[in-house]
């Protein structure tokens, strides 16, 4: 037996325990994945993780999605390229003040002076809900908002080392911090500057829960129970005009009689007017293509706002104002303007400070009262906005708000921006579809201005006249170099902060960008705009943009929006797109349903490698069940490659000039050769599924046949020391360049066995080389292995079928099949007879390969 050149130490009983903290420490203290800045751009493949919400816990989702960007990165590290992968932490808006909200039992209140020795009850965590929680000044607020998300960060970081995201970790960012703050307002200020952002006073969808404006992006349907109303307006000559609504309450709102110009129902009402039910008010019928004939009665009432129909009726026909709902949801205390008469101001009297659904009730009955409801309501099931955060309907509010033009309104952006997405390189090629369907159906352009507390604010103020009021036209604005800074506690320029809020000084925008205006951003944060230029240069536009399909219309979009209007280019190569995780019930898994699965304990129980197996199982842009059967699967996977190293080394190491000699070994390398080219071309392709599931295919046949096939060989016989050198050298070599395959899905196991025999990291090791692989092979046709493997599965089977030890003897072994099969076996016979313990083996030709097994007689 040929000894080994040097020890390898190879444990006696490997195991996956505790592989995931010895390995998560080692790589953060040799830096393995650190970025090396000194790579020019050529050289460097650069990410744009996407920045998970920090407010609760990560869950399965999140373990799901960035394992497909690790394995990426994993293996662009090992095609030779410096990976800039760094991380952030979405840690500003919504969900960070409803969760801060919940655990300390506290809400913002902006009237209350700050309390700087202020600290949140004990008892109060959680105890206090909606109103009953204990109101502080913004200040107090915003601190413990910052508080929290470090924490929770701080927890999110250990979730993602145990899973092993090969992140560097030096690298990291907030969307509060404040780099990601002076990103933000800086490209505000340049947006402005251009005329991209503008101001405007205009209809706004309103959350009426977190008092707030909310994006076109942001919406969703929900479908919730209505009824529609039938109620009676009088047109000229006393004519009754019937019309069908489900929001009878906006009726003091009513401005308009809608009909379809080619209605012959209404024609001759075309231009009159008609005077609404229980308000008395005179309102004009006018002619508009969007109304359908079919629905309802056939003619609309338009309401400033009831939906966005109103909007686009009021906006196209130029009609009045007459809003009745307030900012709170509820009805506003005086009555608008043109409900003068005593009947009109004694019905609005009745609806005054009421919520909606109170004032449906309300005019409901006072309309029957009066018999100008006609009949009873038709129940019936529709669609409702909401904001995809919220749980009540969203209401229509004029407000004034800032915008930043996205094509909504501007053909030419429009197309431009379509462009861009052409451009773009889709994985899978379908999603594109979406994102022209988004830009495609927009409406109007992107509501950038939230009405809440912990974001950043707009970095502007506005003089006052002398009667104290704003002079929104000539916004101040601070010098790129003050960057961030805080309107609500910074003076502008040529101000003292005493003139703050008094007749001829200064106010600040009280509003804050929402949350995907930083976020559209992240390629810029994190590549060091106007902040770090050497690193700019070496990172932007990055290569990768991974995210899940549902926000390709916000963060994705609005990406490119802001990349086009800066930099005029894409700020990315290539999008990846991921899908949803689904419950046992086919639904997606959400923090708002309720039926998330948190990773810590899964991780816990199957291993981290286990669960990135299940993840990486899920094709790109698919939505996938969750499944811990197949972390089962991948648990075994794992524990199978640790036996199959300490099998595989276990015969020690060829000599120095050993090769590869042997038709089996040859045929085992040009079979890796072939694996190489297909998983290479997978992974260049971003299906990390079909890499994974081509290296596992092969890894059994290696397991279950060649190491079957090759053992009585490489254990060595003196009598032939070249075919135990050509086996230890197809042994090792298939190890490393399966360990090299593996190392991005199971980054664990193969980092393990890679130890045991190899200087350095495997996630720094070269990825294998299909060329290399084939030299060494030399002219053997690999069809050799898929021979040997089937003659010995059917000398297996045989034993099986006859209850018989894998290790009995066989007399004779004859094996049927076509010529040029049966040539190939004749170069394997010695290999297939030692591992079936085969006396003697005959070949004859057949139509199919076929196993025939005599065995010994034990008597």
């Amino acid at each position: 037996m040929t000894e080994p050149s040097r020890p390898w130490d190879v444990p006696q009983q490997p195991s996956l325990t505790g592989l995931e903290e010895k390995w998560a420490r080692r790589w953060d203290e040799t830096g393995v994945f650190r970025f090396d800045r000194s790579k020019t751009r050529a050289e460097v493949f650069s990410i744009d993780t996407p920045p998970p919400t920090a407010s609760g816990e990560l869950h399965v989702g999140h373990v799901f999605s960035y394992t497909h960007t690790d394995v990426i990165a994993r293996y662009q590290r090992m095609r030779g390229r410096e990976v800039f992968y760094p991380m952030g932490w979405d840690d500003n808006g919504l969900p960070t003040e409803r969760r801060v909200q919940n655990h300390y039992g506290v809400r913002c209140d902006p009237t209350l002076p700050y309390d700087p020795g202020f600290t949140p009850p004990p008892s109060a965590a959680g105890q206090r809900p909606g109103k009953q929680q204990l109101p502080i000044s913004r200040r107090n607020f915003i601190e413990l908002c910052e508080q929290l998300t470090l924490l929770d960060e701080r927890a999110f970081e250990e979730v993602w080392q145990r899973l092993g995201l090969s992140v560097d970790w030096t690298m990291t960012y907030r969307t509060i911090g404040e780099a990601a703050r002076a990103t933000a307002q800086r490209a505000f200020l340049r947006n402005l500057a251009r005329g991209e952002a503008y101001l405007a006073q205009a209809p706004t969808l309103w959350d009426v829960t977190f008092r707030t404006a909310v994006a076109q992006a942001e919406l969703t349907d929900r479908e919730r129970p209505g009824a529609f109303h039938r109620l009676r307006f009088t047109g000229p000559g006393g004519r009754s005009v019937e019309i069908d609504t489900t929001r009878p309450e906006l009726l003091p709102a009513c401005v308009a009689l809608v009909a379809h110009p080619e209605d012959e129902r209404y024609r001759e009402l075309i231009g009159a007017t008609v005077r609404s039910p229980l308000f008395e008010v005179e309102v004009p019928v006018l002619a508009h293509r969007l109304a359908d004939p079919g629905k309802g009665t056939g003619i609309a009432m338009v309401c400033t706002f009831g939906d966005t129909s109103d909007v686009l009726w009021w906006r196209e026909l130029r009609l009045e104002t007459r809003p009745v709902i307030g900012r709170d949801g509820r009805f506003a205390a005086e009555p608008p303007v043109g409900l003068e008469s005593q009947r009109a101001t004694a019905a609005y009297a009745e609806l005054a400070g009421a919520t909606v659904h109170t004032g449906r009730e309300r005019i409901v009955a006072l309309l029957r009262e009066r018999g100008e409801l006609l009949g009873e309501p038709r129940q019936i099931s529709h669609s409702v906005k909401f904001f995809e955060r919220g749980d009540k309907p969203l209401e229509i509010v004029t407000t004034r708000q800032w915008y930043l033009r996205n094509g909504g309104r501007d053909a030419g952006l429009r197309d431009e921006l379509l462009a861009r997405g052409a451009e773009l390189t889709w994985h899978p090629a379908h999603m594109r579809v979406r994102y022209e369907a988004w830009v495609s159906g927009l409406n109007g352009d992107w509501l950038i201005s939230r009405q809440r507390f912990f974001g950043v604010p707009f970095p502007l103020w506005y003089p006052l006249d002398a009667d104290g009021e704003p002079c929104y036209d000539r916004p101040l604005t601070p010098p790129e170099s003050a960057l961030p800074i805080d309107p609500s506690s910074q003076a502008p320029a040529g101000y003292r902060p005493e003139q703050r809020d008094q007749p001829g000084g200064f106010t600040a925008d009280p509003d804050v960008m929402d949350t995907w205006a930083t976020s559209s951003l992240t390629p810029q944060i994190a590549a060091g705009w106007e902040r770090d230029p050497d690193l700019f240069a070496r990172v932007f536009p990055m290569d990768l943009r991974p995210q899940a399909h549902e926000i390709i219309r916000t963060w994705l979009f609005s990406s490119v929006v802001r990349a086009h209007s800066e930099q005029h280019e894409l700020p990315w190569r290539h999008a990846a797109i991921s899908g949803w995780i689904l419950d046992p019930d086919r639904k997606k898994m959400s923090k708002s349903v309720g039926n998330v699965v948190t990773p810590a304990g899964l991780l816990a129980e199957h291993g981290s490698d286990a669960v990135r197996y299940w993840a990486a199982s899920g094709r790109p842009g698919t939505d996938t069940a969750f499944d811990t059967g197949q972390m089962k699967v991948g648990r075994r996977l794992a524990v199978k490659l640790l036996n199959a190293g300490r099998f595989a080394l276990g015969f020690g190491a060829p000599s120095a000039t050993a090769r590869v000699t042997e038709p089996l070994d040859a045929a085992l390398l040009a079979e890796l050769a072939h694996l190489v080219e297909s998983a290479t071309a997978a992974l260049d392709a971003f299906d990390y599924t079909q890499a994974l599931e081509q290296t596992e295919r092969f890894f059994w046949t290696f397991c279950d046949d060649y190491l079957e096939l090759v053992k009585a060989r490489a254990y060595g016989d003196q009598s032939d020391p070249t075919g135990v050198d050509s086996a230890r050298v197809a042994l090792t070599t298939a190890l490393s360049v399966l360990l090299r395959l593996f190392a991005p899905f199971l980054p664990f196991a193969a980092e393990e066995v890679w130890s045991w025999w190899q200087p350095g990291s495997v996630h720094r090791a070269g990825w294998p080389q299909a060329a290399e692989l084939r030299s060494a092979a030399g002219p053997v046709d690999r069809a050799v292995l898929s021979v040997a493997g089937q003659v010995i599965a059917g000398v297996r089977k045989a034993k099986s079928e006859a209850r018989c030890s894998m290790r009995a003897e066989v007399a004779q072994a004859v094996v049927r099949g076509p010529a040029p099969v049966l040539e190939l076996l004749a170069l394997v016979e010695g290999d297939v007879r030692s591992a079936g313990r085969i006396a003697r083996l005959e070949a004859v030709v057949g139509v199919e390969l076929a196993v025939e097994v005599g065995f010994r007689s034990t008597v």
